[in-house]
Order: C-alpha cells, then structure tokens, then sequence
C-alpha cells in the first residue's frame, strides 16, 4: 500500500527522516521528559533539515514535495518523538497561512525563510473564553492609521515559546466577516507568551499563551483583506491541521505496535513467547489491522489534496480514525505489557500519553463526525480542498538535508 502513494524519492525521504530521528531525536527523548517543557535546540534542529518546507514552492526555496512527503515526515519524526513530530505539524500550519493568503511580499520574505529553517512559524486562534467556537473569539485589532493595535490572548498555540512568527486571528468587527488574520514577530513589543505549564505528554513541545498587550502591527502585515480570518483559521485547520495530526497519529502508532510486538517476544511466560499466548496475539493482530487501516486512510487523503481533488471529507476520516485507532491500540499495548508498562523505563505509557494530546486540536472525533454526518445528508457547506489546495506534481526531494 505504502509503495501504491509513494515513489522512490518518498522512500529517500523516509529512510533520511528515519535515520535522523534515531540518531538525533532519541538520545534527547530522556532529557525531554525529565525536563517537561520545550526543547528549543532540537526544534531548531530539525527546522534546520528544510522539513518544514515540504509545501513550500521551490520558487521560494521550498522543497516543493507536496502533502504526502509532509506526512511521511511528520509520521517518521513522531514514531521516534510525538513531540517533535508536533512541533513540525505546528509549524506547518503556519506555513498554510503564508501559501495560500500571503502576499507577494510576505510570501518572499517569510517563506524562504522558514524553509531554511531560520523561522518558525505558528498559528493563534483558540482563546481562553470560546474554546474552539471560532466566531466566540474577543481578541481584537483597531486600526491606527497605518497600523493594527492588538490586545487579547490565544492559548494552546502550538511553537507558542519557540515561535520566531505568529498568524495570529482577530476580531476587526461583528460576525463571520469580522476577523482578520495578521502575522505578528516574536519579538514585537506588546507580545509575551505566558508561563508555560506542565502537560501530560508531549513534552519538548510548547502549546501554550500568547498575549496582546497595545501591540502594535504594521498593516502591511495583515494577511488577506480584513475580514478574510475565518477563512484563514478554517482553510488552515482543514487542509493541513487535520492531515498533519493524522500524521503524528500514525506514527505514535507505528511506535505502539514496534514496542508491543518487541515486548511481546522477548517476554518468556509458560516457557514460550508472550505473543504465543492466544489472547495477545488476537490483540497483536488488532492493532496490526487498525495501523494498515489508518495509514490507508491517511496517505489516501493526503494523496488526493497533492492531486488538487477535492478530499475535505477524507481528511476529515483520516483524522478521525488515526486518532481513535492509536489510542484503541495504545490502550491494548497496555494489556498486553500490564504492570510493567506503567513504568517510565518502557516508552509504551509516553506513547499512549502523546496519543492523546492529538484528540482534541482541529476537531474532536465528535466533531469529525458531525461533519462526517452532514456529508452523508447532503449538509456540507462546500469544500476547502479545492479551493486552497496547491497542485504539486513534480516534487524535487533532492533538497531534503541528510
């Protein structure tokens, strides 16, 4: 099935992310958990690698490689790592918001930037009050002659304390046609993050507090015209939250199933191997039908957006069943290690930990499938996908870094 989506260059670029995550992710992984928060040096490190423009054009230094090569990226880095397969979904999304409603400038100067690995970018919607009800945001901008003043906060942004560059949503006026997004530099007065608190997984990863205090922002690097925000946040959530979540999913699963599989033979119970025992290996062979599954149904969707089709719908399934399969899967490694998979020593209670953390970010199960319903009524209110989706054809994965 891999072999079906992927061509040559794809297993290039697979076995160069492999290689570079046992060799420079792993060996951090202890200092990550003891540490519980973000890792700045390993972040920069990997941006370095040029992975974070996967689906960025050449023209602007890009590797050009489209939606598929972003997801084996994200899959490989969080097999080894959730946490860093995290940080390069995250900063994907702040890609998005460039590619698709940035201007020529801000495409020039932002995006060869941020594929050379020398920003990072993020994304800043969610707010404290409305949650993930878009249209409940309160943070403002007020126009100031030829500035935007910023007050308010966004939380769970993800890169929040290791962001160089922040697409930050807001409301210029009343209803849907009332936000408007801008990019707002790290490093401009009037922006701090807050503290950044301790999380039950994912750690090495910052999603934390953005605050606006009268900061003040050129118009010129508004995004869009005023009032094109909520399609920034939606086409943003749609065409590269849900593809990149699926992604870390699906390699916190692959991990799931390498450790399980492992620890099932080399446990000696009765004399023969744990994975002899009837129930673990029914077990065994749920979770191995569940990742074939989920990966299908990844590589699929990724695979119709590289081709400019129209897969809102699929990406939707994709999210959904790599999320629920890769915790369903986590909870039966559980079983099968029991006691001894509740101890720090094995990395089977840090995967089911990560495996949560990707519930929730650009949609819930629930709401999949709400949507996932509206579809089969008839009820879908158009598709992203076609819109905003960028044709990729002819990727050049020679520009991926060793």
């Amino acid at each position: 099935m891999d072999s079906y989506f992927s061509s040559r260059l794809h297993h290039r670029l697979r076995e160069t992310v492999r290689d570079f995550a046992e060799r420079e992710v792993r060996p951090r992984i202890a200092e990550m958990e003891a540490s519980r928060t973000v890792h700045h040096e390993l972040s920069r490190l990997i941006a370095e690698q040029g992975w974070l423009g996967a689906t960025i054009s050449q023209e602007y230094g890009g590797m050009g490689a489209g939606h598929l090569a972003k997801t084996i990226i994200i899959e490989e880095l969080s097999r080894v790592s959730g946490a860093m397969g995290a940080m390069v979904q995250a900063s994907q999304l702040g890609t998005a918001k460039i590619v698709h409603f940035g201007s020529d400038e801000q495409r020039k100067t932002w995006l060869p930037a941020i594929a050379a690995g020398e920003c990072l970018p993020t994304i800043a919607v969610t707010e404290p009050e409305s949650g993930g009800h878009v249209l409940g945001m309160s943070a403002s901008a007020v126009r100031d002659g030829d500035d935007y003043i910023l007050n308010g906060s966004k939380v769970y942004v993800g890169n929040s304390h290791v962001g160089d560059l922040h697409g930050v949503v807001v409301r210029t006026g009343p209803g849907s046609k009332g936000l408007t997004a801008f990019l707002v530099e790290s490093d401009r007065p009037g922006f701090r993050t807050g503290p950044q608190q301790e999380a039950m997984g994912l750690h090495g990863f910052s999603f934390g507090e953005l605050i606006f205090e009268n900061c003040r922002v050129p118009a010129s690097n508004r995004l869009g015209d005023e009032g094109d925000g909520l399609s920034v946040a939606y086409s943003s959530s749609v065409l590269y939250g849900r593809a990149n979540l699926t992604a870390v999913s699906l390699g916190i699963h692959q991990a799931i199933l390498e450790e399980t599989t492992r620890f099932a033979s080399e446990r000696i119970r009765y004399g023969k191997p744990l994975h002899d025992l009837p129930t673990v290996k029914l077990k065994l062979g749920q979770m191995q039908s569940r990742l074939m599954t989920a990966r299908l149904a990844a590589y699929h969707a990724v695979h119709l957006l590289d081709q400019g089709l129209s897969c809102d719908t699929e990406l939707m399934n994709a999210k959904l069943v790599n999320v629920e399969s890769a915790i369903d899967s986590g909870r039966n490694a559980m079983e099968i290690h029991a006691a001894a998979g509740l101890f720090t020593d094995r990395a089977i209670e840090r995967y089911l930990r990560d495996a949560h953390h990707i519930f929730a970010p650009a949609g819930t199960s629930d709401i999949q499938l709400l949507r996932l319903a509206e579809v089969a009524l008839g009820q879908d209110k158009g598709s992203w996908s076609e819109r905003l989706s960028e044709l990729v054809r002819t990727p050049d994965l020679e520009l991926v870094h060793a």
